[in-house]
Protein backbone atom coordinates (compact mmCIF):
# COMPACT_ATOMS: atom_id res chain seq x y z
CA UNK A 1 0.00 0.00 0.00
CA UNK A 2 0.95 3.61 -0.84
CA UNK A 3 0.32 5.86 1.50
CA UNK A 4 0.55 9.64 1.95
CA UNK A 5 0.74 11.18 5.71
CA UNK A 6 0.39 15.29 5.67
CA UNK A 7 1.69 16.55 8.70
CA UNK A 8 4.51 13.77 8.32
CA UNK A 9 7.37 15.68 10.02
CA UNK A 10 5.19 16.15 12.88
CA UNK A 11 4.98 14.19 16.26
CA UNK A 12 2.04 11.48 15.56
CA UNK A 13 2.53 11.86 11.46
CA UNK A 14 6.46 10.88 12.37
CA UNK A 15 5.96 7.79 14.56
CA UNK A 16 2.90 6.50 12.46
CA UNK A 17 5.28 6.85 9.23
CA UNK A 18 7.59 4.65 10.81
CA UNK A 19 5.51 2.06 11.69
CA UNK A 20 3.49 2.12 8.10
CA UNK A 21 7.50 1.66 6.78
CA UNK A 22 8.02 -1.18 9.43
CA UNK A 23 5.18 -3.04 7.77
CA UNK A 24 6.89 -2.07 4.20
CA UNK A 25 4.55 0.46 2.99
CA UNK A 26 5.16 3.10 0.80
CA UNK A 27 5.59 6.13 2.63
CA UNK A 28 4.96 9.67 1.22
CA UNK A 29 5.41 12.74 3.87
CA UNK A 30 3.54 15.83 2.80
CA UNK A 31 4.95 18.96 5.73
CA UNK A 32 5.87 22.37 5.04
CA UNK A 33 9.51 21.25 6.82
CA UNK A 34 8.96 23.52 9.41
CA UNK A 35 8.92 20.84 12.57
CA UNK A 36 12.64 19.83 12.35
CA UNK A 37 12.33 18.07 16.26
CA UNK A 38 13.32 14.27 14.73
CA UNK A 39 15.10 15.25 11.11
CA UNK A 40 15.58 11.49 11.20
CA UNK A 41 12.65 10.62 9.81
CA UNK A 42 13.50 12.93 5.99
CA UNK A 43 16.19 9.77 5.93
CA UNK A 44 13.97 6.52 7.15
CA UNK A 45 13.41 5.46 3.42
CA UNK A 46 9.84 8.24 2.81
CA UNK A 47 9.42 10.05 -0.01
CA UNK A 48 9.72 13.72 1.38
CA UNK A 49 7.53 16.41 -0.39
CA UNK A 50 7.89 19.80 1.48
CA UNK A 51 4.01 21.27 0.64
CA UNK A 52 1.29 23.40 2.47
CA UNK A 53 -1.55 21.53 2.75
CA UNK A 54 -3.41 24.37 0.59
CA UNK A 55 -0.78 23.44 -2.41
CA UNK A 56 -3.30 22.19 -4.49
CA UNK A 57 -0.80 20.97 -7.51
CA UNK A 58 1.99 20.21 -4.58
CA UNK A 59 -1.02 17.93 -3.35
CA UNK A 60 -1.79 15.99 -6.36
CA UNK A 61 2.18 15.68 -7.05
CA UNK A 62 2.44 13.92 -3.40
CA UNK A 63 -0.95 11.84 -3.99
CA UNK A 64 -0.28 11.00 -7.43
CA UNK A 65 -0.76 6.60 -7.04
CA UNK A 66 -1.47 6.80 -2.80
CA UNK A 67 -3.98 4.27 -1.84
CA UNK A 68 -4.76 6.39 1.37
CA UNK A 69 -4.05 9.58 2.84
CA UNK A 70 -3.76 9.70 6.48
CA UNK A 71 -4.00 13.81 6.72
CA UNK A 72 -2.42 14.33 10.11
CA UNK A 73 -1.88 17.85 9.83
CA UNK A 74 -2.62 20.38 12.39
CA UNK A 75 -1.13 23.36 14.55
CA UNK A 76 -2.37 23.96 18.52
CA UNK A 77 -1.11 27.89 18.04
CA UNK A 78 -1.70 30.16 14.96
CA UNK A 79 1.04 32.21 13.78
CA UNK A 80 0.84 34.71 11.12
CA UNK A 81 -0.88 33.50 8.19
CA UNK A 82 -0.94 29.76 9.62
CA UNK A 83 -4.39 30.41 11.08
CA UNK A 84 -7.11 27.61 12.40
CA UNK A 85 -9.03 28.44 9.38
CA UNK A 86 -6.52 28.23 6.72
CA UNK A 87 -4.59 25.36 8.35
CA UNK A 88 -7.56 23.17 9.55
CA UNK A 89 -10.58 23.87 7.22
CA UNK A 90 -9.17 25.56 3.90
CA UNK A 91 -6.05 22.52 4.26
CA UNK A 92 -8.29 19.83 4.89
CA UNK A 93 -10.47 21.10 1.64
CA UNK A 94 -7.92 20.99 -0.25
CA UNK A 95 -6.37 17.43 0.86
CA UNK A 96 -9.82 15.93 0.13
CA UNK A 97 -10.04 17.78 -3.43
CA UNK A 98 -6.70 16.48 -4.23
CA UNK A 99 -7.23 13.09 -2.73
CA UNK A 100 -10.75 12.95 -5.03
CA UNK A 101 -9.06 14.51 -7.97
CA UNK A 102 -5.60 11.71 -7.52
CA UNK A 103 -8.21 8.41 -7.15
CA UNK A 104 -7.27 8.09 -3.64
CA UNK A 105 -9.96 5.36 -1.93
CA UNK A 106 -9.19 6.01 1.81
CA UNK A 107 -8.41 9.06 4.03
CA UNK A 108 -7.83 9.41 7.73
CA UNK A 109 -8.62 12.35 10.08
CA UNK A 110 -7.14 12.41 13.03
CA UNK A 111 -9.22 15.54 15.06
CA UNK A 112 -9.67 16.35 18.67
CA UNK A 113 -11.99 14.38 21.29
CA UNK A 114 -13.53 17.40 22.04
CA UNK A 115 -14.01 18.94 18.66
CA UNK A 116 -17.28 20.73 18.36
CA UNK A 117 -19.25 23.61 17.18
CA UNK A 118 -20.31 26.67 18.39
CA UNK A 119 -18.08 26.55 21.20
CA UNK A 120 -16.30 29.48 21.62
CA UNK A 121 -12.71 27.89 20.64
CA UNK A 122 -11.65 28.54 17.38
CA UNK A 123 -9.25 25.40 17.70
CA UNK A 124 -12.52 22.81 18.38
CA UNK A 125 -14.73 24.78 15.98
CA UNK A 126 -11.62 24.62 12.97
CA UNK A 127 -11.01 20.61 13.90
CA UNK A 128 -14.67 20.24 13.98
CA UNK A 129 -15.19 22.13 10.84
CA UNK A 130 -12.38 19.77 9.09
CA UNK A 131 -14.30 16.83 10.13
CA UNK A 132 -17.52 17.46 8.40
CA UNK A 133 -16.10 18.19 5.34
CA UNK A 134 -13.94 15.03 5.69
CA UNK A 135 -17.75 13.11 6.60
CA UNK A 136 -19.50 15.23 3.24
CA UNK A 137 -15.86 14.39 1.21
CA UNK A 138 -17.70 11.29 -0.87
CA UNK A 139 -14.55 9.13 0.15
CA UNK A 140 -13.89 6.18 2.52
CA UNK A 141 -13.37 7.43 5.78
CA UNK A 142 -12.15 7.39 9.79
CA UNK A 143 -12.34 10.17 11.67
CA UNK A 144 -10.17 9.60 14.90
CA UNK A 145 -11.40 12.00 17.80
CA UNK A 146 -7.96 11.93 20.15
CA UNK A 147 -7.73 12.94 23.51
CA UNK A 148 -4.41 13.75 24.69
CA UNK A 149 -1.43 11.80 23.53
CA UNK A 150 1.93 11.64 24.75
CA UNK A 151 4.69 9.84 23.26
CA UNK A 152 8.17 10.13 22.52
CA UNK A 153 8.88 13.69 21.19
CA UNK A 154 5.22 15.10 22.21
CA UNK A 155 4.73 18.16 23.95
CA UNK A 156 3.22 17.02 27.09
CA UNK A 157 5.63 14.59 28.26
CA UNK A 158 8.39 17.06 26.98
CA UNK A 159 6.73 20.25 28.42
CA UNK A 160 5.45 18.87 31.64
CA UNK A 161 9.18 17.18 32.70
CA UNK A 162 11.07 20.08 31.64
CA UNK A 163 8.69 22.92 33.78
CA UNK A 164 9.11 19.75 36.65
CA UNK A 165 13.21 21.22 36.59
CA UNK A 166 12.28 24.58 36.02
CA UNK A 167 9.74 25.92 38.24
CA UNK A 168 9.20 25.77 41.78
CA UNK A 169 5.32 24.23 41.68
CA UNK A 170 2.85 23.15 39.12
CA UNK A 171 0.04 25.26 38.08
CA UNK A 172 -3.10 23.04 36.69
CA UNK A 173 -5.42 24.88 34.96
CA UNK A 174 -8.74 26.32 36.51
CA UNK A 175 -9.99 25.31 40.03
CA UNK A 176 -12.46 22.84 38.63
CA UNK A 177 -11.61 19.24 38.78
CA UNK A 178 -10.84 17.92 35.56
CA UNK A 179 -10.01 14.46 34.12
CA UNK A 180 -8.18 13.24 31.50
CA UNK A 181 -7.55 9.55 29.51
CA UNK A 182 -3.51 10.18 27.96
CA UNK A 183 -3.65 7.89 25.31
CA UNK A 184 0.23 6.43 23.99
CA UNK A 185 0.92 7.35 20.41
CA UNK A 186 1.97 3.79 19.45
CA UNK A 187 -2.19 2.86 20.28
CA UNK A 188 -2.89 6.05 18.12
CA UNK A 189 -1.02 4.71 15.42
CA UNK A 190 -2.18 0.98 15.45
CA UNK A 191 -5.70 2.65 15.37
CA UNK A 192 -4.68 4.53 12.27
CA UNK A 193 -2.87 1.64 10.61
CA UNK A 194 -6.21 -0.24 11.27
CA UNK A 195 -8.71 2.30 10.02
CA UNK A 196 -6.28 2.33 6.17
CA UNK A 197 -8.03 -1.49 5.68
CA UNK A 198 -10.02 -2.52 8.20
CA UNK A 199 -13.72 -2.20 7.00
CA UNK A 200 -15.15 -2.05 10.57
CA UNK A 201 -13.79 1.79 10.71
CA UNK A 202 -15.18 2.35 7.61
CA UNK A 203 -16.92 5.58 7.34
CA UNK A 204 -17.42 6.16 10.91
CA UNK A 205 -16.01 8.43 13.38
CA UNK A 206 -13.82 6.54 16.29
CA UNK A 207 -12.89 7.77 19.79
CA UNK A 208 -9.59 7.22 21.07
CA UNK A 209 -8.81 7.55 24.77
CA UNK A 210 -6.70 5.22 26.86
CA UNK A 211 -7.64 3.08 29.12
CA UNK A 212 -7.18 4.90 32.45
CA UNK A 213 -9.02 8.06 33.79
CA UNK A 214 -6.92 10.22 35.64
CA UNK A 215 -7.49 13.31 37.82
CA UNK A 216 -5.50 15.86 35.83
CA UNK A 217 -3.48 16.75 38.94
CA UNK A 218 -2.64 12.79 39.31
CA UNK A 219 -1.56 12.90 35.83
CA UNK A 220 0.85 15.54 36.86
CA UNK A 221 2.06 13.94 39.67
CA UNK A 222 2.71 10.24 38.07
CA UNK A 223 5.08 12.28 35.64
CA UNK A 224 6.94 14.72 38.47
CA UNK A 225 7.57 10.30 39.73
CA UNK A 226 8.62 9.16 36.93
CA UNK A 227 11.42 12.56 36.63
CA UNK A 228 12.33 12.25 39.81
CA UNK A 229 10.96 15.36 41.02
CA UNK A 230 8.59 16.98 43.83
CA UNK A 231 6.96 19.59 43.11
CA UNK A 232 3.64 21.14 44.45
CA UNK A 233 0.68 20.97 42.51
CA UNK A 234 -1.82 23.79 42.62
CA UNK A 235 -4.57 24.86 41.27
CA UNK A 236 -4.34 28.64 39.25
CA UNK A 237 -7.06 30.26 37.85
CA UNK A 238 -7.84 30.23 34.28
CA UNK A 239 -7.42 33.86 33.31
CA UNK A 240 -3.85 33.21 34.67
CA UNK A 241 -2.93 30.38 32.00
CA UNK A 242 -4.17 32.38 29.04
CA UNK A 243 -1.67 35.62 30.14
CA UNK A 244 1.28 32.76 30.24
CA UNK A 245 -0.27 31.20 27.21
CA UNK A 246 -0.06 34.85 25.67
CA UNK A 247 3.26 35.65 26.83
CA UNK A 248 4.72 31.97 25.73
CA UNK A 249 3.14 32.01 22.04
CA UNK A 250 5.14 35.36 21.89
CA UNK A 251 8.28 34.37 23.48
CA UNK A 252 9.10 30.84 23.22
CA UNK A 253 9.72 28.73 20.19
CA UNK A 254 7.53 25.89 21.53
CA UNK A 255 5.22 27.43 23.88
CA UNK A 256 4.84 26.32 27.45
CA UNK A 257 1.42 26.43 27.00
CA UNK A 258 -0.50 28.15 24.06
CA UNK A 259 -4.32 29.51 24.39
CA UNK A 260 -6.32 26.81 22.54
CA UNK A 261 -4.68 24.16 25.14
CA UNK A 262 -5.65 26.38 27.97
CA UNK A 263 -9.23 25.57 26.75
CA UNK A 264 -8.24 22.19 26.42
CA UNK A 265 -7.07 21.92 29.45
CA UNK A 266 -9.88 23.50 31.25
CA UNK A 267 -12.38 20.41 30.86
CA UNK A 268 -12.18 17.24 31.10
CA UNK A 269 -10.88 15.19 28.08
CA UNK A 270 -12.80 12.15 28.63
CA UNK A 271 -15.54 12.19 26.15
CA UNK A 272 -16.07 12.57 22.85
CA UNK A 273 -18.15 15.52 21.68
CA UNK A 274 -20.59 15.75 20.20
CA UNK A 275 -20.32 11.73 19.04
CA UNK A 276 -17.67 9.40 18.63
CA UNK A 277 -18.33 5.40 18.28
CA UNK A 278 -15.97 3.52 20.88
CA UNK A 279 -13.13 1.83 18.77
CA UNK A 280 -13.78 -2.32 18.24
CA UNK A 281 -12.48 -3.62 21.70
CA UNK A 282 -9.48 -5.64 19.46
CA UNK A 283 -8.55 -2.24 18.58
CA UNK A 284 -8.97 -0.56 22.03
CA UNK A 285 -5.77 1.42 23.63
CA UNK A 286 -4.48 -0.50 26.34
CA UNK A 287 -1.09 0.91 27.25
CA UNK A 288 -1.79 2.26 30.58
CA UNK A 289 -0.03 5.39 31.66
CA UNK A 290 2.11 4.20 34.26
CA UNK A 291 5.72 5.29 35.67
CA UNK A 292 7.50 3.06 33.48
CA UNK A 293 5.83 4.09 29.88
CA UNK A 294 6.31 7.97 31.15
CA UNK A 295 9.58 6.84 32.05
CA UNK A 296 10.78 5.31 29.06
CA UNK A 297 8.97 7.94 26.83
CA UNK A 298 10.59 11.01 28.33
CA UNK A 299 13.04 13.33 26.67
CA UNK A 300 16.66 13.93 28.13
CA UNK A 301 16.72 15.62 31.21
CA UNK A 302 16.57 19.14 31.86
CA UNK A 303 14.95 22.63 32.30
CA UNK A 304 13.78 24.94 30.24
CA UNK A 305 16.58 27.68 28.69
CA UNK A 306 17.47 30.64 26.35
CA UNK A 307 17.53 28.41 23.57
CA UNK A 308 13.67 28.01 24.17
CA UNK A 309 13.01 31.71 23.59
CA UNK A 310 12.64 32.84 20.42
CA UNK A 311 15.09 36.05 20.82
CA UNK A 312 18.37 33.67 21.13
CA UNK A 313 17.05 31.38 17.95
CA UNK A 314 19.18 32.01 14.73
Amino acid sequence: MKVAVTGGTGFVGRHLARALLGDRHDVVLVARGVDKRDPSILGSGATFVAASTEDSALLQEAFAGCDAVAHFAGINREIASQTYERVHVRGTGAVVDAARATGVRKIVYLSFLRARPSCGSAYHESKWAAEEIVRASGLDYTILKSGVIYGRGDHLLDHVSRALYTFPFFPLVGFRPTRLRPVFVGDVVRLAQSALIDPRLSRRTISVLGPEELAAGDAIRRIATAVGRTVPVVPAPVVFHRGLAWLFERTMTVPLVATAQVRILSESVTEALPFADAPPADLAPATTFSVERIRAELPPAGPFGLRDLRLFQR
